[in-house]
């Protein structure tokens, strides 16, 4: 039972370690379907309790009721809590000064105390708590649906040590499990009393019912509803006489889900054994939300079934929650059985490692990067390489290619929609910006997006909230946007594709990615990387990389950069016999056998002749690199690229424009 908030100087001290910050999904399940196959509430505290406590060597946690009057604290399961404290501190009566737990009922807000040999909170109970070896106690209330406290979650540890966030969580979300079951429980125990009262009077049961906080729904023995109480009836917006219709269940619940369940249903009304099933409920504001049904007969003395009654409880939180984790669960499969260009960044040239000192000052800050350069070159590596970095590094990061998605469907894929928000919405769906809240968001490709995506994300970027498709409510969102192109978004801004304001917003931290032919000293390098990969994967070891093969290696110009690098590896080393690397000159692109022994002076030739046709360009222009008329525009080529080659080929692309001038 532990102090309110924690002393003022609670900062300074040190922190503890973090356990998990999600419960794993299966033991959270278990839990679950012990309350919904009506367990006895303490053993599913218990079970509740362990599964915490395995998240921490020596965390010691206990679960109190309140009792009805409100007014004392008892225990529900605390199993591992030593016999004397808990006879000590059995029945306490809630106050401002009591302990962690029982100041955190009173408050009705967590409570943290870090020492409980210094806090004046625990004055009455400190010499219990120390002779027991507790020395540090948090709390947090249980809540019931309509605001209530039903008791407090109480996590105890033999040192001093303060919450860090992933406990904070983990705290709140077994407080959120234990009062599922805890409110479960009184709600079963109040229509078990509302059911012993049938005989003695129909409408002092139906009074009961209205009074009882959770939706209960009465039906005759084929199912037909007979009653809805006031829960219910407020919830749907339905008056009685409406709930009593032929048509209530099609007018109340998603239809899909109707048809979904109905074969089942009339079984397990057949069967006169109680059953249980899954729908959505519009709510009379026109919203859908998930809610769980439990059914239970009525017999009379011949074994009959006289009524059905069901009741409601609302999962729809849980539903979303286990959505957005099979969507990042969806995302992150994705990206395992992806082919990626390569599994680290490998390379010590002084092109990569400029690229790195950047990664390293912008990766703890939460500034927007925008990432440039051609296909290829490792983009989404070094966004990967700024999450890790980041101090949302133990969040979602979550990758779209905004080329890769229809244009129609972009937004949705993006923001999510809301059901009915097109043909095809069945259901509401959660966007990728959703499944990134609190991590981060990588657009690869983000010169491709719709002008009407770009200005949904230029709000995201400005107000940080989104709207779902078909829906006019905004959403607060804690994202970091990271971007990448292989494009010249200046150009496109002059031709009036691309939003400048939204530039502006994302190309707040600019990282050019060099291409292969900027870092060639890595190739040797890479080409090892890339052996030692494929050929691990393939079962084969080689021994030597033919001297052919290497020289070839770093005189091609590589125009599809690492990608195109790791593709011919891979090849060679599928079809290649023995202990030696080699490849086939043909594969490299613009390659013939017959002038694969004079690579080097061809690839002169073709730099020369590349070096020619930009300087003419660029004196076409005046020396403009960007915009209409530039010589980005007049070659074909993005401004990253066009930049890169000027740079590789040592044009000095400011004598044009003094030509131009003179």
């Amino acid at each position: 039972m532990a102090n309110a908030k924690g002393s003022p100087n609670l900062q300074a001290l040190p922190t503890s370690p973090s356990p998990a910050q999600t419960l794993p999904s299966g033991a959270v399940f278990d839990a679950l379907k012990m309350i919904l196959l009506g367990a006895p509430l303490n053993e599913v505290l218990t079970t509740i309790i362990r599964l915490i406590e395995a998240h921490s060597t020596g965390m010691r946690c206990s679960i109190s009721l309140l009792d009805e009057d409100g007014l004392h604290l008892h225990y529900g399961a605390a199993p591992n809590l030593p016999e004397a404290y808990r006879a000590a501190t059995e029945g306490v009566r809630i106050g401002p000064n009591v302990g962690s737990c029982g100041t955190a009922a009173y408050l009705r807000q967590p409570v943290f105390v870090s020492d409980i040999a210094s806090d004046p909170r625990w004055v009455k109970f400190r010499d219990f708590a120390l002779q027991s070896g507790l020395r540090a106690a948090w709390s947090t209330p249980i809540m019931s649906h309509d605001g209530t406290v039903l008791g407090t979650f109480g996590m105890y540890y033999s040192e001093v040590r303060q919450p860090g966030p992933s406990e904070i969580q983990l705290i709140d979300n077994a407080g959120r499990i234990a009062g599922i079951a805890i409110e479960r429980d009184r709600s079963q125990t109040a229509l078990t009393r509302a059911f012993e009262q049938i005989e003695k009077s129909e409408a002092q049961l139906r009074h009961i019912v209205d009074a009882i906080p959770q939706m209960i729904v009465v039906m005759n023995p084929d199912g037909a509803v007979l009653y809805m109480n006031q829960t219910m009836l407020d919830y749907s917006g339905l008056t009685i006489e409406e709930a009593m219709a032929t048509d209530c269940r099609h007018r109340t619940f998603n239809q899909e889900d109707v048809a979904r369940i109905r074969g089942e249903r009339l079984e397990s009304l057949s069967r006169r054994v109680p059953f249980q099933n899954e729908k959505r409920i519009l709510r009379k504001d026109g919203e859908y939300r998930w809610f769980l049904f439990h059914y239970n007969p009525l017999l009379n003395d011949q074994g009959q079934v006289i009524r059905w009654y069901a009741t409601g409880t609302d999962i729809d939180d849980r539903v979303q929650a286990e959505e957005r984790t099979r969507y990042e669960n969806l995302a992150l499969r994705e990206q395992i059985d992806r082919d990626s260009m390569f599994e680290d960044i490998v390379g010590s040239s002084e092109a990569l490692r400029k690229v790195l000192r950047q990664v390293s000052k912008v990766a703890s800050s939460d500034s927007t990067v925008l990432i440039l350069g051609e296909t290829g070159t490792g983009k989404e590596l070094i966004a990967r390489a700024i999450h890790r970095r980041s101090n949302r590094a133990e969040r979602a990061f979550i990758g779209v290619n905004c080329a890769a998605i229809p244009p129609s469907l972009i937004a949705s894929e993006l923001f999510g929609h809301e059901k009915g928000a097109f043909t095809g919405a069945t259901q509401r769906r959660l966007g990728r910006f959703e499944s990134a809240n609190g991590g981060t968001i990588f657009l690869d490709e983000v010169g491709d997006l719709p002008t009407e995506v770009q200005i949904a994300l230029l709000r995201v970027l400005q107000e940080r909230e989104i709207e779902r498709v078909g829906s006019g409510r905004p959403i607060p969102i804690n994202v970091r946007v990271l971007s990448a192109t292989h494009r010249d978004l200046n150009t496109l801004v002059a031709e009036g594709k691309f939003r400048e304001d939204l530039l502006y917003r994302l190309n707040v931290v600019p990282i050019e990615m060099p291409s292969l032919r900027e870092r060639a000293a890595d190739i040797p390098l890479l080409v090892d990387y890339f052996i030692d990969r494929f050929g691990k994967k393939a079962g084969k070891k080689f021994r030597r990389i033919d001297k052919r093969t290497l020289k070839l290696f770093q005189a091609y110009s590589w125009p599809g950069n690492i990608r195109e690098l790791q593709n011919v590896i891979e090849r060679a080393v599928i079809l290649s016999d023995g202990d030696t690397f080699s490849v086939d000159e043909t594969w490299l692109k613009g390659q013939t056998p017959q002038f694969a022994g004079r690579t080097a002076g061809l690839n002169g030739a073709l730099q020369r002749q590349e070096k020619e046709m930009i300087e003419a360009a660029l004196t076409e222009s005046g020396g403009r690199v960007s915009g209409p008329g530039g010589a980005a525009t007049k070659l074909g080529l993005p401004r990253p690229t066009l930049d890169a080659k000027i740079r590789r080929l040592g044009i000095n692309k400011y004598r044009f424009k003094v030509q131009r001038s003179n």
